[in-house]
């Protein structure tokens, strides 16, 4: 009993983390319909970030927590300004080129002017703390980040349904050209957009990290590419669809991790985009996604 209480939190943990990045890249697509890869990169930043404050002096967890949340948001919108704000009206592919140019510089500036081996950041080591809640042995980790991501997600949900600016995001996901013509400045939806993103990313680079305890160059290109897993079996601009796809995914890692024997462990992710395959076989548009006649294509 001791073992299936364990793995539960586990999956839980993993699919709150999941959920986070899921999230973000589901409220960059809702508003721009931009698949946004370099989101990984964001992670990287904010993580390396942690790094240098620590060299500097930083001794807080809390101010790294800090540090990572600040900095995702500061790379995400500058993502915007820079990469992603100039091809805006560009077809979805150049958008998407775009998105891999900026994941591929970042990772080559971080291996040509940092270091291509892993560095430690230990400062985030004391959320990381074993905990006993009657006979159940669970880390500190888990409960915090099952927390925030509860927290995050209804502040998210809070401000999306009762601030103007949140309703004006809810609405350019729904038609961008009709908001535009009500007076609605598109660069502060999207800004806004990519800098919720920017935070969420922010959140989740803190549980990364103190679970690695390290920062190397491909640091968020796992990640998000779970996150952009979940967001297609959730249903793809589906804000709550990522979510959902967060949590499903991660009870499906934890479920065949526990399943397969130890020696074939590594097929892990393998079996878990099958099962995502299968799913999406009988349900196209993802879980909570809505059906879309896409009609005939044109020649």
């Amino acid at each position: 009993m001791d073992y299936v209480v364990q793995q539960f939190v586990n999956a839980l943990a993993f699919g709150a983390e999941y959920a986070l990045l899921a999230l973000g890249l589901a409220l960059v697509f809702s508003i721009m319909g931009l698949v946004n890869f370099a989101h990984g990169e964001i992670i990287a930043i904010a993580g390396y970030s942690v790094f240098f404050a620590v060299g500097l002096g930083l001794g807080s967890p809390l101010g790294a927590v800090a540090v990572a949340i600040v900095m995702g948001v500061v790379a995400s919108v500058v993502f915007e300004r820079v990469a992603f704000r100039p091809v805006r009206y560009a077809p979805p592919t150049t958008g998407l080129l775009t998105a891999f140019g900026v994941s591929i510089l970042v990772q080559n500036m971080l291996l040509l002017f940092v270091s291509p081996k892993p560095r430690a950041v230990s400062i985030l080591g004391p959320l990381n703390q074993t905990i006993f809640i009657g006979p159940y042995a669970i880390s500190s980790l888990q409960l915090i980040e099952l927390a925030v991501t509860i927290v995050g997600i209804a502040a998210l949900v809070l401000f999306l349904n009762k601030s103007l600016l949140g309703l004006a995001i809810r609405a350019a996901a729904r038609d961008f050209s009709t908001v535009r013509l009500m007076g609605v400045k598109a660069n502060r939806v999207i800004a806004t957009g990519f800098a919720l993103s920017g935070f969420l990313a922010g959140l989740a680079t803190v549980f990364i990290l103190a679970r690695r305890g390290s920062v190397e160059p491909d640091f968020g290109s796992a990640p998000v590419i779970k996150a952009f897993v979940a967001c297609v079996l959730g249903g793809f601009g589906s804000l709550s669809g990522a979510a959902v796809g967060g949590l499903v995914l991660g009870f499906l890692d934890v479920a065949i991790l526990v399943a397969l024997p130890q020696e074939y462990g590594g097929l892990r992710d393998a079996l878990t985009f099958l099962l995502v395959g299968l799913v999406l076989s009988v349900r196209p548009q993802g879980l909570l996604g809505r059906s879309v006649e896409l009609g005939d294509k044109e020649v």
